[in-house]
């Protein structure tokens, strides 16, 4: 290892204790030598993604958040709901780093030439533990990021743009020609829009207010659909009837868009059947929920005929179900759009130790759009 290196780093860690509380924290832990064949990376930037805050904060009630410590190393702390413990079982008293994706510098090298290779340079990689000031990965794993590309720029290539290219892939695979998705205001929505723009893909963004719908149009969505607004249903049957829309990708989860969207798509499949079947179209209409943003329970309520589907669908599943050839060639494409379709914006920098501070977790925990956090390990 280079001997200018630090021998240990500070990395973010959650821990959830058996009498409720939720810590998260600060811990000194060893700076990994690379093996032959691994690159050492000097962690510069890494985002807060809601699949993030689900290990970060767990089911934490925010409203208790309390920080300790100094501002160097803080300790944040807050009570997770009696409810909510029972789901916890797996993971009480063990202390979890966390951090999905992130970029850095490669600043130590293995023996293998191909880890060779990368030192001095700026890569992308996903494999958890990111929020930490020196992560060690697979030189094979890592992306290098194109000229003049910054560590913050390729932060966020891996989780977003590879769902954004995940739901088309699956819509293609499963035959629908147009997709639907909720909470469509976000990072990933607006990019998800872009991807649909580039290969000219109809889709139907279902938001949850105006300012989220006028941002979307501002973008050039040409269907948005306000699920606030007292037209909500008929405006989304016209768009599903304009589109063709047949699978729904929702981010929600929890109460009645799912089944809504499902009603819908009945709706404006049926404004072109040629004869009444009492057991409806025999169209296949599918909606995955693939986040919960909504904690209620999914309510399905019965009014679309038989041929329909829902279920769960994760990106890190699906990446396995299609194999390394055809993950390789959607990674190649996010690093050629990476400032372009792929782009991905930050309301907020903040340092590890900021990331912990109480206004920051007000900020970030409850996933609102536009308030997306980027940490920067080397602050």
């Amino acid at each position: 290892m280079n001997p200018t290196l630090p021998t240990t780093a500070l990395e973010l860690r959650s821990l959830v204790q058996a009498d409720g509380t939720l810590q998260i924290s600060l811990e000194s832990v060893p700076v990994p030598t690379p093996g032959p064949d691994d690159v050492l990376i000097q962690m510069q930037a890494a985002p807060i993604n809601p699949s993030d805050i689900g290990l970060l904060l767990g089911p934490a009630d925010l409203s208790t958040v309390q920080v300790a410590g100094t501002a160097e190393r803080p300790v944040a702390t807050a009570r997770i709901p009696e409810r909510a413990m029972p789901g916890m079982a797996a993971r009480v008293g063990q202390s979890m780093a966390v951090g999905n994706e992130g970029s850095g510098l490669v600043v130590a090298a293995g023996a293998s030439p191909a880890a060779q290779a990368l030192l001095g340079r700026t890569v992308a990689v996903i494999g958890g533990a990111m929020y930490t000031q020196y992560r060690a990965m697979p030189a094979a794993q890592c992306l290098v990021l194109p000229p003049g590309t910054t560590a913050a720029e390729g932060a966020s290539c891996f989780v977003n743009p590879l769902t954004a290219l995940g739901m088309v892939e699956t819509m293609k695979r499963e035959g629908h020609t147009a997709l639907v998705h909720t909470a469509a205001a976000s990072n990933l929505g607006q990019m998800l829009n872009k991807l649909c723009g580039k290969d000219g893909i109809a889709l139907v963004n279902i938001v949850r207010k105006p300012e989220q719908a006028a941002l979307l149009r501002s973008i050039g969505a040409q269907y948005v659909c306000d699920s606030s607004a007292p037209t909500f249903m008929a405006e989304l049957t016209d768009a599903l009837a304009a589109t063709g829309a047949t699978l729904a990708f929702d981010a929600t989860g929890g109460g009645t868009l799912a089944g809504q969207i499902l009603q819908c798509m009945e709706a404006a499949i049926n404004r072109t059947a040629k004869e009444y079947s009492r057991y409806g179209s025999a169209v296949h209409k599918q909606v995955y929920l693939y986040g919960h943003l909504d904690t209620r329970p999914t309510e399905i309520q019965r009014t679309f005929g038989m041929a329909w589907g829902v279920g769960g669908w994760l990106l890190f599943p699906f990446l396995n179900k299609i194999g390394p050839a055809a993950t390789q060639a959607l990674r190649e494409r996010v690093a050629a759009e990476l400032k372009t379709t792929f782009a991905s914006g930050y309301a907020r920098t903040v340092s590890l130790a900021g990331a912990l501070g109480a206004d920051a977790i007000a900020f970030y925990g409850p996933r609102n759009t536009g308030a997306k956090v980027l940490i920067d390990p080397s602050l």
